[in-house]
């Protein structure tokens, strides 16, 4: 049996300035942590064995999870393109939206639709690459929107449309 694992379909490039801004900040204080991490690193590296040095070994790993974020940022922020304008269609869902939404039940959500980096299930942030979003996007106030969830097919209600 292979470990091989096909490709990830590429993300979408898309990101709201909040997002951008934030995800430069997140490289530059990573790399402050970084240096932090490779003095604490060294220290426990002189006090001997390695094999045996925990200490050593949680900092490698630390080490090893900063370095992967660092090259994931230094590849992804230059091609991210930032979205900051409002559509000219106001009543209709495009990126950056704040979109209102009904079910069935009468329950109402409210998500926003931004880019693939910066989703955030507790601020109610939804990548537009997924499926809820896919079924938004260029719809207008009070459509009926199907979405395919792992439970079977939902059906929601746009009641506002909203661009912060």
């Amino acid at each position: 049996m292979s470990r091989y694992r096909p490709p990830a379909a590429p993300k979408s490039p898309y990101i709201t300035a909040e997002g951008f801004e934030r995800l430069q900040a997140e490289e530059k204080t990573i790399w402050k942590r970084r240096r932090h991490v490779v003095k604490i690193l060294s220290a426990a590296a002189a006090e001997g064995d390695r094999s045996e040095n925990a200490e050593y070994i949680y900092r490698k790993k630390e080490l090893r999870g900063i370095d992967r974020r660092i090259r994931y940022l230094q590849h992804r922020l230059p091609t991210l393109l930032v979205a900051g304008n409002k559509p000219d269609l106001e009543k209709q869902v495009f990126f950056g939206a704040w979109v209102t939404l009904e079910d069935e039940t009468g329950a109402e959500n409210r998500y926003r639709i931004v880019g693939p980096d910066e989703f955030d299930p507790h601020r109610d942030y939804i990548s537009m690459d997924s499926p809820m979003a896919k079924a938004l996007l260029k719809r207008h106030l009070y459509d009926e929107v199907n979405v395919r969830t792992p439970g079977g097919i939902t059906s929601y209600c746009i009641t506002e449309i909203d661009y912060e």
